[in-house]
């Protein structure tokens, strides 16, 4: 029987935040011909780029990138979109005779492009303004507290802050009147277009990632991060309910700029809220570890990163 032909290549490679993953893309842009295309929330938002490390112009020039400030901060994305965008940019790629590179730390985008999208409600404006209504009022813990009436296992899964996801849970949950695993469990799949080569930067040693994402953040603010949000606020019409204001440490900044905490109370705050995202991005990794049999992780602290990655694509590209 004549063997089917293997799919072109796209490469995946996520981590947590800090982990290395634009020095790691950009080696392999030296070497293959790659294209990025980012897998980041908050990298599609145009004037947001101190807070969400966005590649600078110098690194973006070096190799073409894809879905990188094509939104307005008072505009959302979602992972339909991403995956909607991504397949279309995916076949342009691989047409043009280059190699898609996806690149960065939103799991929910990789596991919705390899896993399908679940068959979730849209958005009800109505209802997730009496949300945060009841939030402003009675806290996120409150909510939290519902959200474990309704459904205990979606509440375990979630720190009682995190507004986002207390938010979406809760919409789902009142809008469909079942936990909120049944909705995910319907899912449309989509037949892959390419041969995906998943790897995963992973830290041996969290401590060293924290002192890393402390070093980060205090270079942010000495880069103008503050500086940033207030030009932010001064150009487009913002409130702590846009997708935008929700990226880690902006939504911390704009606490700040109220007046509800001090310069030091900000800096904590939004160092922890970073550890908290990469440690919920490393036990992404972990669910797509068990999941996805072709996943390779790598050791992000290790001093050949790049040259590691760099084999191990080499590697499977062409296998």
């Amino acid at each position: 029987m004549p063997q089917t032909p293997l799919l072109p290549p796209a490469i995946l490679l996520m981590g947590p935040t800090a982990s290395g993953k634009t020095a790691c893309a950009l080696a392999l842009a030296r070497s293959l011909p790659v294209e990025i295309i980012s897998v980041d929330s908050a990298l599609v938002f145009r004037d947001m780029d101190i807070g969400t490390a966005k590649p600078s112009a110098a690194e973006q020039a070096a190799c073409p990138h894809h879905l990188i400030d094509i939104l307005s901060p008072e505009e959302a994305y979602s992972a339909a979109r991403f995956c909607e965008d991504a397949r279309r940019l995916m076949g342009e790629i691989t047409a043009r005779g280059r190699i898609p590179l996806l690149v960065g730390g939103t799991m929910l985008y990789y596991k919705a492009l390899r896993e399908g999208l679940s068959d979730l409600p849209e958005a009800d404006p109505a209802l997730r303004r009496e949300i945060e209504e009841a939030a402003a009022r009675d806290g996120w813990p409150a909510l939290h507290a519902e959200l474990a009436r309704l459904d205990a296992a979606a509440a375990a899964r979630l720190e009682p802050n995190d507004a986002q996801r207390i938010q979406r849970a809760l919409e789902i949950v009142r809008l469909t009147g079942e936990p909120l695993a049944a909705s995910y469990a319907r899912r449309e799949a989509t037949p892959d277009s390419h041969r995906y080569i998943p790897i995963a930067l992973s830290p041996g040693d969290r401590a060293v990632l924290h002192a890393r994402i402390e070093k980060r953040f205090d270079a942010m603010l000495l880069a103008g991060f503050v500086d940033e949000v207030v030009a932010l606020r001064r150009r487009y019409t913002l409130d702590p309910g846009l997708p935008s204001m929700r990226c880690v440490g902006y939504r911390q900044a704009l606490e700040y700029l109220e007046g509800d905490c001090d310069l030091q109370t900000f800096r904590s705050k939004g160092i922890f809220a970073t550890r908290q995202l990469a440690k919920r991005q490393i036990t992404w990794q972990r669910n797509f570890r068990e999941n996805w049999g072709d996943l390779v992780e790598v050791e992000c602290l290790e001093d050949r990163l790049e040259s590691r990655v760099l084999e191990l694509v080499e590697s499977r590209i062409g296998s």
